[in-house]
């Protein structure tokens, strides 16, 4: 009897042992869990028409996705393969300025329209993200 003691009590503790590094695992875990800032790398040198995009994008969309688009505690990081070319083309991202977003990769809730984007706003909005993306080595892969 005692042995069958013996295999409940490291049970129980192998028990502990697992679920405090899963609560430690979701809390410090890897970047990518949503409301992390992703580290990005910004480019050196940006086309022109992305330097207007990087100040539109920081006038308007920093305040949620964060700086370089890393992502905040209240927004998804832009610059991340989940927004490359190919799985969101420019054309969602127009969609989702002007008519907003409903959550879906992240939880972060919808996101809301946003009236005071102009389309020309936001195709140098879209250049500025696709270099960020470019310079994370963040390409068109097909969905």
């Amino acid at each position: 009897m005692r042995d069958g003691a013996s295999y409940m009590k490291y049970g129980v503790i192998g028990l502990l042992v697992v679920g405090i590094g899963l609560v430690a695992w979701r809390n410090f875990g890897p970047a990518e869990r949503p409301g992390r800032s992703a580290q990005i790398v910004a480019p050196q040198q940006l086309s022109a028409a992305a330097s207007l995009g990087k100040k539109a994008f920081d006038d308007n969309c920093a305040r949620c996705h964060g700086g370089n688009a890393a992502g905040t505690e209240q927004g998804p990081p832009l610059a991340h393969d989940y927004y490359n070319p190919g799985h969101h083309a420019d054309g969602a991202f127009f969609v989702a300025v002007a008519n907003g977003v409903r959550q879906h990769h992240w939880q972060f809730g919808n996101m809301p329209p946003q009236p005071q984007v102009t389309q020309d706003q936001t195709r140098l909005i879209i250049a500025y993200i696709r270099e960020l993306q470019e310079a994370n080595g963040i390409g068109y892969k097909p969905h």
